[in-house]
């Protein structure tokens, strides 16, 4: 049974950067499609950031492509989410995700494992 345990949000001031981290435990997160949710204050969770399980490519939306960088460590078992030029929109609880797909998806619904979300607030 995976289990992800999230870490690294925090206040940052318009502009700024934080690292968010996803311990995995339980299995190795090598085969399993991979994803950061992004959920805002009153608004459901959506998927900001994903990984390939087939063809191994991060794929972003469009509101954080060039800001937010997705990465794994195998050695590690942990996956990141680095957030750069943060804007108050990207306020809200960030969760990390894995599916058992071959794949990827932007529907939470298809994903298996969540970490327990951690939270990031942009704010001068």
């Amino acid at each position: 049974q995976l289990q992800l345990v999230e870490s690294g949000g925090g206040l940052v001031q318009p502009g700024g950067s934080l690292r968010l981290s996803c311990a995995a435990s339980g299995s190795t997160l090598e085969p399993y499609a991979l994803a950061w949710f992004h959920q805002a204050p009153g608004k459901e969770r959506e998927g900001v950031a994903c990984f390939d399980s087939s063809d191994r490519i991060n794929y972003y939306q469009d509101s954080v492509k060039g800001r937010f960088t997705m990465s794994r460590d195998l050695a590690k078992n942990t996956m990141y989410l680095q957030m750069n030029n943060l804007k108050p929109e990207d306020t809200g609880v960030y969760f990390c995700a894995a599916a058992r797909l071959s794949g990827s998806s932007w529907y939470p619904e298809i994903y298996d494992y969540w970490g327990q979300g951690t939270q990031v607030t942009v704010s001068s």
